[in-house]
C-alpha cells in the first residue's frame, strides 16, 4: 500500500515573496530556473555545486584550490583538502548587541543573550578550557540541558579544534558511561538538575557518580540551573561555572584547522548494543547545515529560529548553527507541554518566532489534545515548521494548515545522526504535498532502490545515496580499519550508502518515508512499513500511540511472521472486542488484509529513546525472548515489562 498522491498541494510558495527567498536567489545566481534542474546540476558537478556554495554561504576560512579528490569513493572521498576553517570561528562573527539567542526553561526561568555577551562567555571559557588542558584533539563533553551554557562550551572547546560530545542529563549514569567512556573526555560539563513537567530533577548525585568512574577527567563543571550554588563537594575535580575566572578582555582564539578535522561526535540511539561513537567535521558539518539552513529553511539575519530537542539529539548541533545565518537561537528546556499544554505556542508567539521545529510525535499529540494554536495565539511572525524524529501523517499535515497556519511552509525533514543533516527536506520554492517531504537535498545524490540494487520510483524500497556528500562521517571513534563504519552505510550496496529507511520517491519528486527498513514487517513475503499502520490506528480517538512488530510465527520458525499491534490508550478506556474491531477495521478499509494485525494488544506505556523515537526492535527481542542489549539507551526502559511473557501472544 501506498499513500494516494495528492494533485492538488496543500501549499503554495506566494508568488509576491519566493524570489526574496535564498533558495530563489542561489537558482538564478547558477542560472536555473526549476530546483529539478538545479538538484540535478548539483549531483552532477559536485566540486561546483560545493564550492559555489562555500562563497554563496560566506564561510570563513581558506577554501584551497582543490574540491573533491577520490569523488567515487564510498568512502574515502576527500573534500577541500587544502582548507583550513573553524566551525565555532563561523558562528561567532558577530559580537554586536543584537540578540544571539533567547532561553526558556519551561514557564520558570527566562534569560537572553546578546552576541557580544556570548562572545565574551565563549572567551571566558575558552580560557578555562586551555588553563585544564585542553587542546585539539581532545575531548569535552556536555551532560547538560539545553542551555546557553551548553552552547557556549561547545564554542570554547570546538574553537580550540577539540572535539564536542553532549547528552541529556536524563540519561541514567550508565548510559552516560557507555557514551562519554569510550572517548575519553578531558573535561565534563554538567549541570545541578532541570525542570520537567514543573518539577525539578536533581542530578548532582548521578554527576558525582559518572565523574569517579572516568578517569579520563581533569575537571568537572557543575552549572547552576534549580539553584544559585550548589553543592559540588560529592564531585571531584570540580568548579562551579559562575567561579570560573573572567577572560579579562581576551580575544577568542580560533584555531582554523583542516575540512575533515573531527567536531562533534555524536552517538546512535544504542538499542542494539554500546552505541557507535560517530565522528562528523568542521567543514562537512558548517558547509551542509549553511546550505539546510540558509537554502532549503530560508534562514535569514534576524530571523527567530527554534528546535524543540535535547542535547542528545543531533537536532541540537543542526539548530544551533543558526548562529552562522545570523539567526537568533530560541532555546527551550523541558516538557513541550508544560504551562498547560501551550508553552511552546505561548514562545512562539511572545518571541516572534519565525521557524518552529519539533517532531512528528508532537504534532500527533497537539492535534489529539484539541490544540488550536492558529485561533489563540499571535503565530504572525511564523513562516516555516519543521517536523523530524518519525514520518509525519497525512493528518499530520491537515493539522498544522488547519490549526496553525494556511500560509507556511510545512517542512517534514528526514536524515539521521549518521550525517548530522538531513538526506530529504524541505523548499521555499516547492509546493507541499499532504503527506510527503518536499525534495532531495542539494547535492545529496539521493534514490530509492529495490531489493536488487535498482533505482524505482512510485515504488517502496531502500533509501540510498549514491555519490559522496561532505558531511559523511569521517569515521567511528575506535574503528582504525573502517570495519563498522563499512558494515553500518556500505555492506547491503557496493559503493552506495544505505540508510535503513523503508521509502518511496513519488511523482512529484518528493519522498514518502514508511519506516526503518530492520523494522519493516514481512508477513507472508510482503514489506510493509510500521509507519503505515500508525497513519491508520492513531486516527482513532482511544489510541494516544501505537506500537507494531513482527512476531516469528509459528515460534521456533523463520519462514514468517504475524503482525502484532501493541496500543496505549486514553485513561479510563479500555481494549474490548469492539475496540479491536474498529482498529482491524480501520487498517483493512484503508491499506490491505495483509496490514490488518493478527493480535492488537493493550499496554500501559510504549518504550522509546532519549529522543523520543519508539523502539520496535527492542519491543519485538523482548517478544520473542531474546535480550535487549542496551536498556540504557532508553527514556523509559520499565516499560519493556508490559511486553514480556504476554498470554495473548502464546496463542
Amino acid at each position: 500500500m501506498t499513500y494516494a498522491i495528492e494533485a492538488k498541494p496543500l501549499w503554495q510558495p506566494n508568488p509576491q515573496t519566493v524570489d526574496k527567498t535564498r533558495m530563489a536567489q542561489f537558482m538564478r545566481s547558477e542560472g536555473y530556473e526549476s530546483y529539478a534542474d538545479l538538484w540535478q546540476w548539483s549531483i552532477d558537478m559536485p566540486e561546483v555545486f560545493w564550492s559555489s556554495l562555500w562563497n554563496y554561504c560566506g564561510v570563513v576560512g581558506e577554501k584551497g584550490t582543490k574540491i573533491l579528490v577520490d569523488r567515487d569513493r564510498m568512502p574515502g572521498a576527500r573534500w577541500f583538502p587544502e582548507a583550513r576553517l573553524n566551525y565555532a570561528e563561523n558562528l561567532l562573527q558577530q559580537r554586536d548587541a543584537g540578540e544571539a539567542l533567547v532561553f526558556w526553561g519551561e514557564d520558570k526561568v527566562k534569560r537572553r543573550m546578546s552576541r557580544g555577551e556570548l562572545y565574551a562567555e565563549v572567551a571566558r571559557f575558552q580560557q578555562f578550557l586551555i588553563a585544564a588542558g585542553v587542546g585539539e584533539g581532545d575531548r569535552v563533553a556536555g551532560y547538560l540541558p539545553n542551555l546557553p551554557e551548553t552552547l557556549v562550551a561547545m564554542l570554547a572547546a570546538t574553537s580550540l579544534g577539540a572535539i564536542w560530545s553532549s547528552a541529556s542529563p536524563d540519561f541514567g549514569v550508565q548510559g552516560v558511561l557507555d557514551r562519554f567512556g569510550q572517548i575519553e573526555p578531558k573535561v565534563l560539563i554538567c549541570v545541578d538538575g532541570y525542570w520537567y513537567n514543573g518539577k525539578p530533577v536533581d542530578c548532582l548525585e548521578k554527576n558525582a557518580e559518572v565523574v569517579s568512574k572516568m578517569p579520563s577527567l581533569l575537571k568537572a563543571v557543575v552549572v547552576p540551573y534549580l539553584n544559585a550554588r550548589p553543592a559540588l563537594g560529592n564531585i571531584s575535580n570540580a568548579v562551579g561555572w559562575n567561579d570560573i575566572l573572567p577572560a579579562e578582555g581576551k580575544e577568542v582564539v580560533f584555531n582554523r584547522v583542516a575540512f575533515d578535522h573531527p567536531l562533534f561526535i555524536m552517538f546512535s540511539s544504542g538499542t542494539t548494543g554500546v552505541p557507535k561513537c560517530i565522528v562528523h567535521c568542521h567543514g562537512g558539518v558548517l558547509l551542509q547545515h549553511l546550505k539546510e539552513h540558509q537554502l532549503h529553511s530560508d534562514v535569514r539575519p534576524g530571523d527567530r529560529l527554534f528546535y524543540f530537542t535535547t542535547c542528545g539529539w543531533m537536532m541540537w548541533n543542526w539548530l544551533v548553527s543558526g548562529l552562522a545565518c545570523g539567526a537568533t537561537l530560541l532555546l527551550y528546556d523541558g516538557s513541550p507541554f508544560a504551562a498547560k499544554g501551550t508553552v511552546l505556542f505561548d514562545y512562539a508567539a511572545t518571541e516572534k518566532m519565525t521557524h518552529f521545529g519539533t517532531s512528528a510525535k508532537f504534532i500527533d499529540a497537539a492535534a489529539k489534545l484539541g490544540l488550536t494554536p492558529g485561533k489563540t495565539h499571535d503565530l504572525t511572525a511564523l513562516r516555516a515548521m519543521f517536523s523530524t524524529g518519525s514520518p509525519l501523517s497525512p493528518e499530520g499535515f491537515d493539522w498544522v494548515y488547519r490549526e496553525i497556519k494556511q500560509d507556511i511552509l510545512l517542512a517534514s525533514i528526514s536524515g539521521g545522526t549518521d550525517i548530522v543533516s538531513c538526506f530529504v527536506l524541505g523548499n521555499p520554492v516547492l509546493p507541499v504535498y499532504r503527506g510527503e517531504i518536499q525534495c532531495r537535498g542539494l547535492g545529496m545524490a539521493v534514490d530509492v532502490f529495490d531489493d536488487a540494487g535498482q533505482p524505482v520510483r512510485g515504488e517502496k524500497g531502500e533509501l540510498v545515496c549514491t555519490k559522496p556528500f561532505p558531511v559523511m562521517p569521517v569515521g567511528f571513534w575506535n574503528d582504525p580499519a573502517g570495519e563498522k563504519y563499512k558494515a553500518a552505510y556500505f555492506e547491503r550496496f557496493d559503493n552506495i550508502w544505505c540508510h535503513g529507511d523503508f521509502s518511496e520517491l513519488t511523482a512529484h519528486d518528493g519522498m514518502i518515508i514508511y519506516g526503518r527498513s530492520d523494522a519493516t514487517l514481512n508477513p507472508g513475503g510482503v514489506r510493509i512499513g510500521t509507519a503505515e499502520i500508525y497513519r491508520q490506528v492513531e486516527q482513532l480517538p482511544e489510541v494516544l500511540e501505537s506500537l507494531v512488530i513482527g512476531q516469528e510465527w509459528p515460534p521456533g520458525r523463520n519462514d514468517d511472521v504475524r503482525v502484532v499491534l501493541f496500543v496505549r490508550l486514553r485513561e479510563g478506556d479500555v481494549l474490548d472486542a469492539s475496540l479491536v474491531d474498529r482498529i482491524k477495521r480501520q487498517i483493512r478499509d484503508n491499506t490491505t488484509p495483509r496490514h490488518v494485525p493478527a493480535k492488537v494488544v493493550q499496554v500501559q506505556d510504549i518504550p522509546r529513546t532519549k529522543s523520543g523515537k519508539i523502539v520496535e526492535l527492542a519491543v519485538r527481542n523482548v517478544v520473542s525472548e531474546q535480550p535487549v542489549k542496551n536498556v540504557e539507551a532508553l527514556a523509559n526502559p520499565e516499560a519493556l515489562e508490559f511486553f514480556r511473557g504476554r498470554p495473548e501472544l502464546a496463542d
